[in-house]
């Protein structure tokens, strides 16, 4: 994985207790990499290690400790905790989409290594989608199956249960028997294969999830202010802003820069650099907003229309015309049959 990227190291939690319990010293397999126990532990919940000191502990104390299922045994004892104030803006979406979606913006909190996304079936199943988890390298095998099996774990916790898992693929051989990995996901696993990933039923990631919103948004404004995106651009940062304002009143330039403490000038400048404008970045996010309200649910259209920051219902329709070339009945009707 990335020589230069930071983990949280928090990425490890229950290591030393699963090292200790096979046999060896759990503080010292840390410390030989530079590793603190006690930051992995939750005593510093920012502490950043190396991501690559990350996989090389896990792959070594399974070699040294002869652990083939090291990486599942982690799994095991990990959860959405693991993800810090990520997880509270995660578990409280409104979908399972939404969740991935979140997971997705802002997964470099955790690690800026590490991906995961809603993907096309690899195998080409009708009603199938995969949820992929995935780096900017490739992954070393434990860090694989530590990896997917929380994310399934929290998949699992958050759909409430069970939640129709096809099967499960990884981009290794296996390193258990087989059975141990069936026994684990609770479905067939099949290795060597591209990615990392989870098959799922496609409307799982439609599923209401009964998350708190308001809840949601105070963790995401969280996390914007205390983390800054590797490389980020100031246009996605004002996506961003623009998308917690949208249905809470008039979405202006100087209100977003104050936000992100510039002055109104510079940021138009710093779009401006980036090939866009203010009012640019506003459009396109009411333009996606308002596509996910009309074909994902049953809202009346005057709702979307302040929803995504309108005065009128007629302000949508001319709205929905230019975006998509058809009034917002039939943006709907093409919605529901594609659903």
């Amino acid at each position: 994985m990335g020589t230069d990227s930071l983990t949280r190291a928090r990425a490890l939690r229950g290591l030393p207790g699963l090292v200790g319990e096979l046999g060896g010293d759990g503080a010292a397999m840390l410390a030989r990499f530079h590793i603190s126990a006690s930051a992995v532990d939750g005593a510093d919940p920012d502490a950043l290690v190396p991501t690559r000191s990350v996989a090389r502990v896990l792959e070594t104390a399974a070699a040294e400790l002869g652990c083939a299922d090291l990486g599942l045994r982690l799994a095991e004892r990990q959860g959405p905790e693991v993800l810090g104030p990520l997880a509270v803006a995660v578990q409280n979406s409104a979908t399972l989409s939404d969740a991935l979606d979140c997971a997705s913006r802002y997964l470099y909190v955790h690690s800026p290594a590490l991906t995961v996304a809603a993907v096309a079936d690899p195998e080409g199943v009708p009603g199938v989608t995969g949820v992929e988890y995935g780096s900017t390298e490739p992954l070393p095998p434990h860090v694989a199956d530590l990896g997917t099996g929380v994310l399934h774990r929290i998949v699992g916790l958050l759909a409430g249960g069970p939640y129709g898992l096809r099967s499960v693929h990884l981009p290794h051989p296996a390193l258990a028997p087989e059975q141990r990995y069936r026994d684990f996901f609770g479905a067939e696993v099949r290795f060597d294969r591209p990615a990392a990933l989870l098959r799922v039923p496609a409307d799982l990631l439609r599923r209401p999830l009964g998350g708190d919103l308001t809840v949601r948004a105070i963790a995401i404004e969280y996390l914007e202010t205390h983390f800054d995106r590797p490389g980020r651009r100031v246009t996605d940062r004002v996506r961003t802003a623009v998308d917690r304002s949208l249905g809470t009143g008039p979405v202006r330039v100087g209100s977003v820069a104050r936000l992100l403490r510039v002055h109104p000038r510079t940021l138009q400048r710093y779009l401006a650099a980036e090939d866009t404008t203010f009012e640019r970045v506003v459009d396109d996010a009411r333009r996606d907003v308002a596509e996910r309200l009309i074909t994902r649910t049953d809202l009346p259209f005057s709702q979307v229309a302040a929803m995504v920051g309108l005065a009128e219902q007629s302000a949508l329709t001319r709205a929905v015309r230019r975006w998509f070339g058809v009034p917002p009945r039939a943006l709907r009707t093409a919605g529901a049959r594609g659903r």
